[in-house]
């Protein structure tokens, strides 16, 4: 079952999406993995809104892996 999660899809093959900085319009690409990235242009940080299994799921680590699981659980 934990090789077929849904929960853990776009974690484990990290998605992009394209989002506009709101300090200065430029387009950033945010990684579905990505906790929060810097503008390039003018430095402002932007967060991604990350909802997934990892907060509440034992088999999380056994997952998504250990370095990620690690990133991910220090939000």
């Amino acid at each position: 079952m934990r090789d077929k999660c849904g929960g853990a899809a776009n974690l484990r093959t990290p998605t992009l999406k394209i989002k506009r900085c709101p300090e200065c319009g430029r387009e950033i690409e945010v990684f579905s993995t990505d906790m929060e990235i810097k503008c390039g242009k003018c430095g402002f940080v932007i967060y991604n809104e990350i909802e997934s299994c990892i907060q509440w799921c034992k088999y999380a680590r056994e997952c998504v892996g250990d370095e990620l699981y690690k990133k991910l659980k220090k939000t």
